[in-house]
């Protein structure tokens, strides 16, 4: 078996892009994978296009050198943009894989640990009353983990963290107390943070409000993060932006964080996926997987959730009141995982068990889009 054909489809699913890419074999048999750099798409699309030159006539099963090939097949080596290309046809040879072997992926991972696999939802809008409500509402459908979101930037794209920490953690504390402590709570800070605001927002909430904070501050520096980390003791939940075994190796041997937020459209593959795995568990540091894209990257993520044995929760964006794109479509994705309450049961279907209307997808086009660009009050770049 050879690969004889990679096609990457950048296209408008609902409200953003999704990149998709078809791995196809000279006996048939394809696999389909997805990137996860939202926002730049073509980079990645140009990417692929560099590695399909000599990945053509290669074997698709051999995909653990393949990864190392396209990985060190360049000077400049590695980098978000390389590692979501490389992410992608990684996972697309493992649903060949599994399907010439009439397996699921996670047979090829060293078999299934769980037959279902535990989500955590996310309130739908800032903090405020209403998420005390909805979080009721999650819990009633069977979810005893809920991922709240801090107060925002204002219509106007401002932002002010100062703001937003002091009505945040108000809300946080009046959660807790509403909902008990049976339920799992984090906050997601989408590290537009420094470190003396992430600890001046741990510190206004009583201890035991949150067990995980997740991306509160920039991941460049783990020094950064081990200052926050003696300034508080929540749990962190961080890694989502991580292109590479490489760039957790810090904060797992240094015992920065307790939940690795990994993507396996971003960080490698399923190949890479694992080796942070692995080496997580050494650590005691439970893997907890981000998983906003489309089904790909949610039946991706299932197969490693179901293979590895340090797992907590795997983010879901298709809870009720959530409206995201791509998990709901049936018409391009045939086939994909649903939710059965509030978990993702393992199928054993052979490979991803995905299958997409790829006839449809052709008459989709690419958008060009770009998240908020937020500014502090005083005109100055923040993040987003």
């Amino acid at each position: 078996m050879k690969i004889s054909a990679i096609t990457p489809y950048p296209v408008w699913v609902g409200t953003r892009n999704q990149l998709i890419v078809k791995v196809e074999t000279d006996e048939g048999v394809h696999g389909w994978g997805e990137s996860g750099l939202s926002g730049r798409e073509k980079a990645v699309v140009g990417a692929m296009e560099h590695y399909r030159e000599f990945l053509i006539g290669r074997d698709p099963m051999a995909i653990g050198a393949l990864w190392q090939e396209m990985y060190r097949s360049q000077y400049f080596e590695g980098g978000r943009v390389l590692t979501a290309a490389i992410s992608a046809i990684d996972i697309a040879l493992h649903d060949i894989k599994g399907k010439a072997l009439g397996v699921p992926v996670y047979q090829l991972l060293g078999g299934k640990q769980r037959d279902h696999i535990p989500t955590f939802a996310t309130t739908r809008g800032p903090c405020g009353p209403e998420i005390i409500e909805q979080a009721r509402d999650l819990m009633a459908a069977g979810w005893n983990a809920i991922r709240l979101l801090p107060a925002d930037h204002d219509s106007s794209g401002v932002y002010e963290p100062r703001r937003s920490i002091g009505e945040t953690a108000r809300w946080c504390a009046k959660a807790r107390e509403e909902l008990g402590d049976a339920v799992v709570l984090g906050i997601d800070y989408h590290h537009r943070l420094s470190v003396a605001e992430a600890a001046s927002y741990c510190q206004k909430m009583p201890s035991g409000t949150l067990d995980f904070l997740e991306e509160p501050i920039r991941d460049e520096t783990p020094a950064a993060y081990e200052a926050l980390r003696r300034l508080t003791d929540i749990p962190f939940a961080i890694g989502e932006e991580f292109a590479s075994k490489w760039q957790f190796l810090p904060y797992v041997e240094r015992d920065i964080h307790q939940f690795n937020r990994i993507d396996v459209c971003n960080v490698g593959g399923l190949t890479e996926a694992m080796k942070v795995a692995g080496w997580s568990e050494a650590h005691y540091v439970d893997m907890m997987p981000h998983n906003p894209l489309g089904p790909i990257c949610t039946a991706a993520t299932i197969h490693f959730a179901a293979a590895v044995p340090n797992f907590a929760w795997l983010e879901t964006r298709a809870s009720p009141g959530e409206r995201h794109l791509g998990f709901d479509d049936g018409e391009i994705f045939t086939t994909q995982p649903r939710l059965a309450g509030a978990v993702y049961e393992v199928g054993d279907a052979p490979g991803l068990g995905i299958e997409v209307d790829e006839a449809l997808i052709r008459k989709q086009s690419f958008k060009f889009w770009e998240p908020p660009h937020l500014r502090r009050a005083d005109g100055s770049i923040t993040n987003w």
